[in-house]
């Protein structure tokens, strides 16, 4: 049967993931966050002072705190509703434990870091399954051909 490949990794959807990527530091406003939902992202991606990940907004964060507010605007700092508990992972991390942790905690997108901790890319949850079943198709056929006889003298 064929090894396990790079294409079972994290990486194989990093360039996918890299253009998912959005972010903003914790001191930034709430509303500079809620911008890029307007833009189409799923999840924006915190960061402390140093680059690395310190936590993650959600549309529902957003929709939660703007409701609470008062007068003129959201002057909030991103950092007061984020997610600090942080599913992640890296490059290298085999994109079935991935998935299995998504669907254990019910995500749709977790942020790759590297191994500083700093944000890379944001895994899609249809992303990983793509390559998953790609995988099992891949396998599938190996399968019948060996049980058909075929390509093996």
């Amino acid at each position: 049967m064929k090894e396990r490949t790079q294409a079972m990794l994290a990486e194989s959807v990093l360039a996918a993931a890299r253009k998912r990527l959005v972010t903003v530091m914790e001191t930034a406003p709430l509303l500079e966050a809620a911008a890029f939902f307007r833009a189409g992202a799923d999840l924006v991606v915190v960061c402390g002072s140093t680059g690395v990940l310190a936590g993650v907004v959600t549309k529902t964060d957003i929709v939660n705190r703007i409701g609470q507010c008062q007068g003129g605007g959201c002057v909030a700092p991103t950092s007061s509703v984020m997610i600090r508990d942080v599913v992640s992972c890296s490059a290298v991390d085999r994109l079935e434990d991935v998935w299995s942790t998504m669907k254990a905690h019910g995500l749709k997108n977790v942020p790759i870091t590297d191994d500083a901790g700093t944000p890379i890319g944001v895994l899609n949850a249809r992303d990983a399954l793509q390559v998953l079943l790609q995988e099992v198709r891949y396998e599938e056929l190996l399968l019948r051909d060996y049980v058909m006889g075929i390509g093996y003298g």
